[in-house]
């Protein structure tokens, strides 16, 4: 097995038997049950979610390297920029904070609980009678993704392990070598303006918050999580503070987008169109 397929496969395990726990815990085997019955009808209510956040996803992959090389020759130059603006922040939480321990907690939250953070919500929204919430987020990943490809092409700069190597050590793949295979799939050296697992965390988190009468036993996970990742990104010497600050707002923006542009009204039917498929109102606390 290739070191890829190792890392990925590594991956899908810790995710799945988390998305299991998770589900049982958080969800509930009552809640679980219902859903399943109109889970037809709800994944085709989101379709035109699911069909945006694929398409900006395959737009990221497929554009990626030639976006990337626009953005060296057009974009702002900006890593001495930030560089001058927050100086030596990150080299400080490093030699300040790190251990073993926490840099194996914050390695592993980085990687595997990152992944399990933004499966997880779909499921959940998934299992509720309404979509509203579920298409707000897929809408929300969506323009994370969409804004956060732009900005990338839009500002070239490089994360502080890159630009002070004798200060921050790239703690990530000194704890996790065989995780290099994977992030050099899907990240370069140069997108770290804004910093998209700090926004994507954030927005789960804000999510988890703003939907805690459906899940209360989510919300303090979530923002636990969400939290620890936002750490890690600069723990880990990959991301600046300034990343995390514009991540925090990308995080904020697109939530709010989301709610402005899902009507909740706007409530779909399974695709046969029979009467009475219109979803009721969720229940709070279902499960418990």
């Amino acid at each position: 097995m290739t070191p890829l397929l190792s890392v990925l496969a590594s991956v899908l395990a810790w995710v799945g038997t988390l998305l299991a726990v998770a589900s049982v815990a958080v969800i509930g085997p009552a809640r679980l049950r219902e859903g399943w019955g109109g889970v037809r009808g709800r994944i085709w209510d989101a379709r035109r979610g699911v069909a945006v956040l694929c398409a900006v996803l395959v737009v990221s992959a497929v554009g990626r390297s030639s976006l990337q090389v626009v953005s060296e020759l057009f974009g702002l130059q900006a890593t001495a920029l930030i560089y001058a603006l927050e100086g030596g922040f990150v080299a400080w939480v490093q030699a300040t904070f790190a251990t073993p321990a926490l840099t194996a907690y914050l390695s592993w939250v980085y990687v595997y609980g990152y992944a399990f953070l933004l499966a997880f919500p779909v499921v959940a929204y998934l299992a509720l009678p309404r979509t509203t919430t579920l298409r707000r987020v897929l809408v929300a990943y969506a323009l994370n993704y969409g804004i956060g490809l732009a900005l990338y092409t839009a500002v070239f700069a490089h994360g502080p392990r890159n630009v002070m190597p004798d200060m921050v050590t790239p703690l990530l793949f000194t704890n996790r070598p065989d995780v290099m295979a994977l992030t050099s799939e899907v990240n370069v050296n140069t997108n770290v303006f804004p910093s998209l697992h700090t926004s994507l965390a954030v927005t789960v988190g804000t999510f988890a918050v703003l939907t805690r009468d459906e899940y209360p036993r989510w919300t303090p996970v979530a923002v636990w999580l969400s939290l620890s990742v936002v750490v890690a990104t600069m723990y880990l010497g990959i991301h600046w503070l300034t990343d995390v600050v514009a991540g925090f707002a990308l995080a904020f923006g697109s939530v709010a987008l989301a709610y402005r542009t899902v009507d909740p009204r706007a409530e779909g039917v399974e695709p046969s169109g029979e009467p009475g498929d219109e979803s009721p109102p969720s229940e709070p606390n279902a499960s418990d």
